[in-house]
């Protein structure tokens, strides 16, 4: 099972560190699900991930208070805007509009509903 757990943590924070330069891939929920992972399979890649100087506080602010940054949620909402205004210049369907809107506003309700830290 541990090797289960290493192959999803390892994925993971693949997927996020292509987040930082996509918009639409979420890079702390994928690391905070890779530390979750690698505290079940590896003690050595969850020491380094809590320890690491741009992600351990954010892991740690979110295991400790359920916390965001408020540099996170900032950065979060200039990537929601960015993301809809690409998708208006694309000249998306209504329907299409319709439902990212909905669906990234609820993401920034969650977000901005969490703690700052």
């Amino acid at each position: 099972m541990r090797v289960i757990w290493l192959i999803a943590g390892l994925l993971s924070l693949g997927v996020g560190f292509i987040g930082i330069v996509l918009p639409l891939v979420p890079t702390v929920p994928l690391v905070l699900l890779a530390a979750y992972c690698f505290a079940r399979s590896s003690e050595k890649l969850h020491q380094w991930l809590v320890s690491h100087p741009t992600f351990g506080s954010s892991i740690s602010d979110w295991h400790t208070h359920g916390a965001i940054s408020k540099t996170g949620k900032r950065l979060a909402t200039v990537s929601v805007l960015v993301v809809l205004g690409i998708s208006l210049i694309a000249n998306l369907a209504i329907h299409i509009l319709l439902i990212q809107a909905a669906t990234l506003s609820i993401v920034l309700w969650f977000i901005w509903s969490r703690p700052t830290s």
